[in-house]
């Protein structure tokens, strides 16, 4: 019999993936509801083939020449700034990630936020629960309205163009872009203006950032650019925590700068039990959860496994985040 190749899944992950990693590997799975310490997955790693990591696993220089016969780290997610990827490119090793099932999953809970932090939803919700309904409020609990409204999107990527369409198509919306890259797509078919940064900043109703994070969007988002906005803007994060000095948004929170946030992304995250955010009523913050459906987290699942098994066999990986490494293979 066949020795199965030995990897480290970093966390449970769901069986629709899990399932086939479990059947072609000497698997060992991380049971605890926290990430492995890094200590810790230095030690597991050490004779490992193969690696499935999270966001929360930082996988860099030291810990890649901890594990000299590895090949292969599959990501369970879209992005990968958790992963040295010209390390891993350096030593051989493939990385793949989980992009194109988190699309519509995304998009729909950027909406989520944005309708919920425009109508006050967890506000009224919260009031509720206190005891605090007595009786119908003509002036309580007024939001913004979105009919004919403009919605400024950071990132005309993928998700950015899932969220422009359905603010669209549902709501007539104007929409506005900030992008590096022209999207013909969301211009034809959306009617979208590709605009720079200030006049996005200054008309959007409503804004939603779906960008990268790298060094020249980390912090994207502070004081001078909160002051830019709409008083009655409300400003919307799925990406990533990082993009947005977040000291400078419960400022302008506070101060009633903007009118209200959704964040699904925080820096840190979880952000502290102490931390002012949370003491907001104008803020939404969701924990992480906007690829959080049945449907997509299998989906990720399912590519993740095949990255994984793709790697340990020297194949082609589904989904490549440095597909160069196979050319460095074949010279060695």
């Amino acid at each position: 019999m066949a020795v199965k190749p030995k990897v480290f899944v970093t966390r449970v992950l769901p069986e629709h993936g899990l399932k086939r990693i479990k059947e072609h590997c000497d698997a060992e799975i991380w049971h605890d509801p926290l990430p492995p310490p890094h200590a810790v997955l230095r030690q597991k790693i050490a004779n490992c083939e193969g690696l499935v990591s999270l966001l929360t696993d930082r996988i860099d220089a030291a810990l890649l020449d901890a594990a000299p016969h590895l090949k292969v780290v599959s990501n369970y997610a879209v992005g990968f700034n958790n992963i040295d990827v010209l390390a891993a490119t350096a030593r051989g090793v493939a990385v793949g990630n989980t992009p194109g099932v988190l699309t519509d999953a995304t998009a729909d809970m950027a909406f989520c936020l944005l309708m919920a932090a425009a109508r006050r939803v967890v506000e009224g919700h919260q009031y509720t629960q206190a005891g605090k309904w007595k009786t119908w409020e003509p002036l309580g609990h007024l939001g913004q309205d979105l009919i004919g409204r403009t919605l400024g999107v950071v990132g005309m990527g993928r998700i950015g163009y899932a969220l422009a369409k359905r603010c669209r198509g549902g709501w007539d919306m104007r929409v506005l872009y900030h992008d590096v890259h022209a999207s013909e797509q969301a211009e034809k078919d959306l009617g979208a203006q590709r605009v720079d940064f200030d006049t996005l900043l200054g008309e959007s109703d409503f804004l939603s950032v779906h960008t990268d994070l790298n060094e020249k969007t980390r912090g994207m988002f502070g004081t001078e650019q909160f002051q830019k906005m709409k008083r009655t803007a409300v400003f919307v994060n799925t990406a990533r925590g990082p993009l947005v000095d977040e000291k400078a948004l419960y400022a302008a929170l506070k101060a009633g700068t903007i009118f209200a946030a959704g964040l699904d992304v925080t820096d840190p995250e979880p952000p502290l039990p102490d931390d002012p955010l949370l003491k907001l009523p104008n803020v939404v913050i969701a924990p992480h959860i906007a690829s959080a459906t049945v449907g997509t987290r299998n989906a990720m699942a399912e590519i993740c496994a095949n990255n994984l098994l793709a790697g340990l066999t020297g194949q082609k990986l589904p989904a490549w985040v440095n597909p160069e490494v196979e050319a460095k293979r074949r010279k060695e």
